[in-house]
């Protein structure tokens, strides 16, 4: 028996942290299945028994860092950590500066104690550096003895002990001056994902006897009733059951024009009620809203590393010692070899353990890849995890389903004709009395349509349906009849007009549907799944990116071309699920790296092959939970958004591991030569590591440029 632990580890700020940290646990009997996120500041882990987590939190306080155990109760608050609060407050900052006050007071001393330098220095750099020695012995006890705090001290005794005290000082100054950079810039990338679930508001007005009560969102159950005022946030998932007001979902969504919503349809937490009372039934609990159900994937998808990401890891397995060794060569070879002085190059060997610090390195991949799947989240574009993200940027042909992916997924009534003196108000209202209790999507589509027009839906009296055919009934003491073009011709002739014109409907893609009334034909209401409003913008944007879009459909041939026609696809029509998974692996084998986007039920199986599969969603349990991605807002633009992002983000992970190892090649060049000494190498280091940090931040505001 095994119980899965969760704890937040606080200065955990990079991949060589987490990375020192999981080597010591490895080491701790009982323990398994570490996962740690860095961004995010979690580590997850599998212990024996329960005492095994007592020893797991002491191995990672004696490496430096803070922990604390995250519960199902306390998640809500501690997922992303407790506000960080200003950087002169935390631990880190505090250590810096009595590092910095004491080297001014070594600076100021030394002016009036000359003989004494070396000893005021010293103890200077004793204040910063005996916390960065412990943390190196105990990585090194836990069985990571290749850590920066390994070089950083090697380097600053060895500083001390050729005589360069002050420089060993300066040199331990800019060391914690840049761990104090490297956990603000972590602090931005946590503070993104934050920013999700600070949208959600705390409190909530809920309906109980009559009366309206306000409670703490977190408090509020499936089922429960809330009332929303105009101007407020909305703090649960729901279904509206009554009332009807303009959502802005531009918090959640990036969309900047409200949504229209009323009774039945979904609002989210997170958005804002514009300016209608709205009632709404709860759907889901705090812990299971849209937000926390992002929040929750995203975090998981961080720990999901990228093919580059695992490389990066890999390579730094081997760095560090390599570092140690190539410090040593340049300190002993020139002296022995050459009769080089022996202060001056041990000096520089020093210097190249400066240069060689892994940290921004390390870092280049994660940092990049956290900010596009935040950015990505922030726009209801759910990545799960850095190989997806990687294989995104590489597709060449997306496979999209026609219903409910292009298309809205319910019929709409496109046309409305009258025959002869019969308007179109009235054929819409005759057929509007004869559906109005019916269930079946055509009938509701007419309904809709009626209710759009103004109309008064009275229904028919002694409705019967028709199995196959149609329904008919009684409506203003007149015999009503609604089918299908063949039926209605069984019963009354067509005129050779209304016949062409149900062809050309019928070209068109759409559902004909003949209105008799007392046996008599007086008109047509044609009604098609009509495509989303981006569906042709989204497809486009494809197109520009050279990637080849293909409609794949179970419709017939000639609905599936009308729609493909409107939306300049290629289609491929009458296909069972089977059908869509050899088509994916037909294009798989042409060379092709296809995306499959659908609803995520019925096309299981092509989403499962494909390299990509994509959930088309409205915030569901399923378009978050199925397949490699989701676009959690139903639109299409929203894919080749989302190929956008992971071109940015592979762009920008390129960008920061030829900054990483530009400027160390620089340095070493330059130290090598005599240019520059150790304090120039440890600024290079840190530099490094907030322009790479700086540089994968730019991500946060790439998610909506297409």
């Amino acid at each position: 028996m095994t119980d899965r632990l969760r704890y937040r580890v606080e200065g955990m700020d990079c991949g060589s942290c987490a990375r020192k940290i999981e080597t010591a646990l490895t080491r701790v009997p009982g323990v398994s299945d570490i996962s740690i996120t860095t961004t995010t500041e979690t580590l997850r882990l599998r212990v024996a028994e329960a005492s095994t987590g007592e020893q797991v939190e002491k191995v990672v306080r004696d490496l430096g860092y803070g922990i604390g155990p995250v519960t199902d109760e306390t998640r809500h608050h501690h997922d992303h950590g407790a506000e960080d609060g200003p950087w002169w407050r935390s631990a880190k900052g505090g250590l810096t500066l009595f590092c910095g006050l004491a080297l001014a007071a070594a600076w100021g001393l030394a002016a009036l104690l000359p003989g004494y330098e070396a000893w005021l220095y010293t103890a200077a750099m004793a204040i910063g550096l005996v916390p960065i020695a412990r943390r190196a012995v105990s990585a090194a006890l836990a069985g990571a003895p290749f850590t920066i705090e390994t070089l950083m001290s090697i380097a600053a005794i060895g500083a001390v002990i050729i005589g360069e005290t002050e420089e060993a000082a300066i040199v331990v100054l800019l060391f914690l001056v840049g761990e104090l950079l490297e956990g603000v810039a972590a602090g931005r990338a946590r503070a993104s994902i934050r920013s999700l679930t600070s949208l959600v508001p705390k409190t909530a007005f809920i309906e109980r006897n009559g009366a309206l009560e306000e409670v703490q969102a977190e408090t509020l159950a499936v089922g429960d009733v809330i009332a929303i005022r105009p101007g407020d946030r909305i703090p649960a998932d729901g279904v509206i059951i009554s009332g009807e007001s303009a959502i802005d979902e531009a918090p959640v969504t990036g969309e900047s024009t409200p949504k229209r919503k009323g009774e039945g349809e979904t609002v989210f937490a997170g958005t804002i009620n514009t300016d209608g009372t709205l009632r709404v039934r709860v759907t889901a609990e705090a812990q299971d809203n849209t937000i926390a159900r992002v929040v929750r994937l995203v975090e998981e998808a961080q720990e999901a590393k990228a093919p580059t990401e695992r490389f990066i890891d890999r390579f730094s397995r081997y760095y560090t010692p390599a570092v140690l060794v190539v410090g040593a060569l340049v300190a002993i070879l020139p002296p022995l070899l050459a009769g080089e002085p022996w202060g001056e190059w041990v000096y520089k060997g020093l210097a190249v353990l400066l240069i060689g610090c892994p940290c921004a390195l390390v870092i280049s991949t994660p940092a990049a890849i956290a900010a596009g799947l935040a950015a990505g989240a922030r726009r209801g574009l759910l990545i799960k995890g850095g190989a997806v993200l990687e294989t995104l940027g590489k597709v060449t042909a997306v496979a999209l389903d026609k219903t409910g992916t292009l298309t809205e997924g319910r019929p709409k009534v496109t046309d409305v004709v009258g025959f002869g003196e019969a308007t179109e108000r009235g054929v819409l209202e005759d057929a509007a009395a004869l559906d109005a209790t019916s269930s079946h999507p055509i009938a509701k589509a007419i309904v809709a349509r009626a209710h759009v027009e103004g109309l008064e839906v009275t229904p028919a009296v002694g409705v019967m349906a028709l199995g196959g055919k149609g329904v008919k009934g009684r409506f203003k003491r007149r015999g009503l009849w609604l089918g299908s073009p063949k039926a209605a011709a069984a019963i009354a002739p067509l005129a050779a007009e209304a016949e062409a014109r149900i062809s050309a409907l019928q070209e068109e893609g759409k559902t004909v549907s003949v209105l008799l009334v007392n046996d008599t034909p007086v008109g047509l209401i044609a009604v098609r799944d009509e495509p989303r409003e981006d569906a042709l913008e989204g497809l486009k944007a494809l197109k520009a990116r050279g990637i080849k879009p293909i409609m794949l459909t179970g419709d017939n041939a000639r609905t599936a071309a009308a729609i493909a026609r409107s939306l300049e696809v290629e289609p491929r029509a009458d296909l069972l699920p089977q059908d869509k998974l050899r088509i994916v692996n037909e294009l798989q084998a042409q060379g092709q790296v296809v995306a499959k986007v659908g609803d995520g039920i019925n096309d299981a199986p092509a989403l499962a092959a494909a390299d990509v599969g994509i959930a088309m969603g409205g915030g569901t349990d399923v378009a978050l939970e199925t397949a490699d991605g989701a676009v959690l807002h139903g639109r299409v633009l929203d894919i080749a958004r989302m190929i956008a992002l992971s071109k940015a983000t592979m762009g920008n992970i390129h960008q920061n591991i030829t900054v990483a190892l530009g400027l160390k090649a620089v340095f070493l060049v330059t130290t090598i030569i005599g240019v520059t000494g150790l304090w120039p190498a440890i600024l290079a280091d840190t530099g490094a590591t907030v322009l790479v940090t700086a540089n994968a931040m730019r991500l946060l505001g790439a998610g909506s440029r297409v």
